[in-house]
């Protein structure tokens, strides 16, 4: 499982990876949004790839553990 938290609007949620992609275009944004994924490594490796397909996703800063791992992308719209 991983837990996406985005700045800006205090918006929570919680994901379960699958190996079922759902196709999306890319979605415009205002401006530029900080998120914290935090879970297993599959399910942050899954997440970052499903946020890649909708928005440009700029890597700021990671931490790793023995199970866990914590990004801190910034999303923008795609160009």
């Amino acid at each position: 499982m991983a837990t996406v938290s985005l700045t800006g609007t205090s918006w929570s949620a919680e994901f379960e990876p699958t190996q079922e992609w759902i196709p999306t275009d890319p979605i415009p944004l205002e401006g530029p949004v900080s998120a914290t994924l935090q879970g297993a490594y599959l399910a942050v490796d899954q997440l970052r790839e499903a946020l890649g397909v909708a928005f440009a996703v700029d890597e700021r800063g990671t931490a790793a553990g023995d199970q866990e791992q914590e990004a801190d992308p910034r999303l923008t719209t795609k160009r």
